[in-house]
């Protein structure tokens, strides 16, 4: 039963994710005091999107890809992300790691480690070099220690850490 009900809560809350990430950019920069602990843990800010969601991007400028000679934009399709809600005293994280083939193995060993779940791995583009992977990531829990989590596995990667570039129009189309 707990398990259906972990389901059911985490479907819903990836919808409200999904809606919530359609408009990147347009969410305000919060210094709530509730993401505070969060923004610490993970050593970058966030941003509220609608229906209290808290979002933090992370493209992946270090990766230099390219789809038939040409280079793909980090902000374009090499967007890691993390979007943390509220859910009681416990938060739910839902989100994307956008990861090189060989940091998917040492990634999904310190996730599982810390009780994160890998709910996909996959491909979004076809061709490209160097093979770039997408794990989704879930958890549920206190939002420190799951931010706490996803730093320490995002640290085996080469993802840029840090106060992250704004996502607004104006900038986008120089990521």
């Amino acid at each position: 039963m707990k398990i259906a009900q972990m389901l059911i809560g985490s479907l819903i809350t990836c919808l409200v994710i999904l809606a919530a990430t359609a408009n990147l950019g347009h969410g305000q920069q919060s210094t709530s005091p509730e993401w505070k602990a969060v923004e610490d843990a993970l050593g970058r800010k966030g941003s509220m999107q609608p229906d209290d969601v808290y979002k933090f991007s992370m493209p992946r400028s270090d990766l230099k890809v390219t789809v038939a000679g040409t280079s793909i934009k980090a902000g374009l399709a090499l967007g890691s992300w993390l979007a943390f809600k509220r859910m009681g005293s416990d938060a739910v994280v839902m989100g994307d790691l956008v990861l090189s083939e060989s940091e998917v193995e040492p990634v999904m060993a310190k996730l599982q480690q810390e009780g994160v779940e890998q709910t996909g791995l996959h491909n979004h583009l076809l061709n490209e070099t160097p093979r770039v992977m997408y794990m989704h990531v879930a958890g549920h829990g206190d939002p420190v220690k799951l931010a706490t989590a996803l730093k320490d596995a995002l640290a085996l990667t080469k993802t840029p850490l840090g106060s992250p570039r704004s996502y607004g129009p104006a900038t986008q189309s120089r990521l």
